[in-house]
């Protein structure tokens, strides 16, 4: 059972529409389809506290900035009491184009920081993740400054379609488990 949802990002409006920030931007998503606003400020994060198909499920956007997220992940495990298990954490994948989710039960970061540091406080990578393409550059060495660069016109267009499957996955995953959730949220869009 899905208890927390981590939406992986950078503080600040500096990166707010950046490819990086697509876990906050996701949550953001989330949080407006469930008409939740306040929050509080704990655990290193911005924590929202949700009630989806009847269930109560954490939300949070660590402010740590994304290659210590796992700093904010462990006091909110510690704090609450939830195994690694039980928190899905969703962000942005390289390795996937624009448009594409993946949902996953555990496995390598791939590279991601963000779940480096994850799995480097948790000591496991035994959670649930929820990939969101961004796709590639084309120049290999300017990784950096793409993912810290904001969207395209044209990416913008199709961000609204890819936010709103993603967080209709989210929410699938707390109602009806990750198995059961997997055939909707890894299908691609039409």
């Amino acid at each position: 059972m899905i208890r927390l949802i981590v939406g992986l990002g950078n503080p600040g409006k500096k990166y707010a529409r950046t490819r990086h920030n697509v876990g906050f931007m996701v949550v953001d998503e989330l949080l407006r389809r469930l008409k939740v606003q306040d929050y509080s400020e704990e655990c290193l994060s911005h924590l929202y506290k949700a009630r989806v198909d009847g269930k109560e499920v954490l939300i949070a956007k660590p402010q740590t900035y994304m290659n210590n997220s796992g700093l904010a992940v462990v006091n909110l495990l510690e704090e609450y009491d939830i195994k690694p298990e039980e928190m899905l954490v969703v962000y942005d994948d390289l390795d996937l184009p624009l448009g594409r989710l993946r949902l996953r039960l555990e496995g390598s970061s791939g590279g991601h920081h963000g779940i480096e540091s994850i799995m480097r406080e948790t000591k496991t990578d035994k959670f649930p993740r929820l990939k969101v393409g961004i796709g590639r550059p084309k120049d290999k060495g300017k990784v950096v400054d793409y993912v810290l660069s904001p969207f395209g016109e044209e990416e913008e267009l199709v961000l609204a379609k890819v936010f709103n499957k993603a967080s209709e996955c989210l929410q699938r995953c707390v109602e009806y488990g990750l198995e059961e959730s997997m055939n909707f949220c890894n299908a691609p869009m039409l």
